[in-house]
């Protein structure tokens, strides 16, 4: 019988329905000659000799029959998790004498000579759920102290007074094997203490919070305790991208495809191994920005957070860490504020990639972001749009086939065809030719005829249409830290892109604000050299 028809059988992890006898003999824990699982003994009738003998057993009570395993394993360790488990002690080790792999099924202590097994078999299988192995890492923790104490360090746990009594701590307090498992009584399946449906073994010493999606309110629906693909989350895949596409794949109805939008030219998800090390800007996962377990439904208006973040962290428009965001902004400026890695995608005059500052309310000039923006005339801005209207980072930032631009595909920042991951495209190229669509990201807030018609600046028109030049080469989308700008040089989001735009023939670039809708340029632009240049024209 070959790995895989072990495993489909669930050879030593029976499922066994609710109402099962309790006894053993009816279990793959019988592993006598007369028991149900494809491995058991040759010819040995005994049923509890595999574990426990009457006489000449070791001293390790229950009356033990096997030796213990060597003190050799690779144990589980999570920065989420403030216990630190040590090597396998108790009934935990007893567990792994025959769970993990080391030790032969029929080796007992009682008899001179191993008990022999059917078909040569002489361990647990590798491959087969039974199988845990000497790796511990990518299992539940065990033998750890599971006390008031680290449940006030850690609150997603339960404090252990609270356990049902079929959950039991051994005499140290440590939770082994034995508080989920019991060895003799298969009645829940798994060899559960007791059932697991809605999660309520899991949740009784777990305490996520509330979600209101179906599939989340169930653990099993990502997790597994045992020999799990990611490690110490103890997900399904590898990833936790990975795990999540098990639904976001388009298959289930319900679930949004995220899969289609991280296949996008330019993605959030770096597919990065679970709690790995270094600079978290260097492996974004979809927990970065969703809290999977407290997850809800309907939507939100900006700035608040949205629904479907659940109750996740955040840094404030200060730079204080958050245990809870209550803005979209606080949740981005996790990884786009202090610290980060990422570089300004144009090089301008002023260089700045905090985008905490960028859109602080005390900022020079900024996009709504935190609050409403500072300029009282901005003519060009479409109905539903005002002075005092407050924007969602995802405004800008999106599917390019979302719904907020038309299209049918998942919202969020997932992933777009649009560089970088904009909601519409925008190019920012010099000797762009001006159109609705190549200016499509600015124009689903600002009027096009607006623009056109010079309302708010005399020369948009020369300059957009008859010089090919874009909306980039002088604003500078985000703000103006405060620290960086004034409101005389930088106002209006006049930061010039150092790549289009060039100091005069003097050495001088710089804008100068002289009121409403007037202003006066020292620039080369296209050749052009402004020494002066003032607009409306004198």
């Amino acid at each position: 019988m070959s790995l895989t028809q072990f495993a489909a059988m669930g050879l030593l992890v029976g499922a066994g329905a609710v109402g099962q006898q309790s006894s053993i003999v009816n279990t793959v824990h019988n592993l006598s000659a007369s028991g149900p699982g494809a491995i058991r003994a040759a010819t040995e009738e005994q049923v509890c000799i595999f574990c426990h003998a009457p006489h000449n057993a070791s001293p390790v009570r229950p009356l033990w029959n096997r030796a213990m395993p060597a003190d050799n394993y690779l144990i589980y360790t999570s920065r989420a998790f403030d216990a630190e488990p040590g090597q396998p002690t108790g009934m935990s080790k007893m567990c792994l004498s025959c769970h993990d792999g080391t030790i032969a099924l029929g080796s007992v202590i009682s008899r001179d000579d191993p008990i022999l097994m059917s078909g040569g078999i002489t361990s647990i299988p590798a491959g087969i759920a039974a199988h845990i192995g000497t790796d511990l890492r990518d299992d539940h923790p065990i033998s750890f102290r599971y006390d008031s104490s680290l449940a006030a360090q850690d609150t997603r746990l339960r404090d252990p007074v609270t356990l049902p009594h079929e959950i039991r701590l051994d005499a140290n307090g440590e939770l082994q094997c034995t508080s989920c498992h019991d060895a003799h009584n298969n009645a829940f399946g798994n060899f559960l203490v007791m059932s697991n449906v809605g999660s309520q073994l899991c949740l009784a010493c777990h305490q996520v919070g509330q979600t209101a999606v179906t599939a989340h309110q169930s653990c099993d629906s990502c997790h597994q305790p045992h020999t799990a693909p990611s490690g110490p989350y103890l997900l399904h895949q590898p990833t936790i991208a990975g795990t999540c596409l098990q639904c976001h794949d388009g298959s289930v109805p319900g679930a949004a495809d995220i899969a289609s939008s991280l296949e996008s030219l330019s993605i959030h998800e770096t597919h990065s191994q679970v709690d790995p090390d270094g600079d978290p800007v260097t492996h974004v996962s979809c927990a970065d920005c969703h809290e999977p377990h407290t997850m809800l439904n309907g939507a939100g208006v900006a700035p608040a957070v949205h629904a479907n973040f659940g109750a996740i962290d955040g840094v404030s428009a200060s730079g204080s860490p958050l245990q809870t965001a209550t803005t979209e902004y606080e949740v981005c400026f996790k990884c786009h504020a202090d610290g980060a890695a990422s570089m300004p995608w144009i090089g301008r005059l002023i260089a700045q990639n905090n985008t905490r500052l960028e859109f602080a309310t005390g900022a020079v000039s900024f996009h709504p972001v935190q609050g409403p923006g500072r300029n009282q005339d901005v003519p060009s801005l479409l109905p539903g749009w005002t002075t005092s209207s407050v924007i969602y980072c995802s405004d800008c930032h999106n599917s390019s086939v979302a719904p907020l631009g038309g299209g049918l595909g998942a919202r969020g920042v997932h992933g777009s065809a649009e560089e970088p991951l904009l909601a519409a495209r925008y190019d920012t190229e010099d000797y762009t030719g001006e159109s609705a669509q190549a200016y499509a990201l600015c124009y689903r807030c600002h009027d096009r005829n607006s623009i056109l018609g010079d309302e708010s600046f005399s020369e948009h028109r020369k300059h957009i249409v008859g010089e090919d030049t874009p909306c980039a080469a002088c604003h500078d989308a985000h703000g103006i830290a405060s620290h960086q700008g004034t409101l005389m040089n930088n106002s209006h989001l006049i930061n010039f892109a150092t790549g289009i735009v060039l100091p005069n023939s003097q050495g001088r670039l710089e804008f100068i604000d002289d009121g409403l809708f007037a202003g006066t340029c020292y620039l080369q632009c296209h050749g052009e050299n402004h020494s002066p240049e003032r607009y409306p024209d004198d």
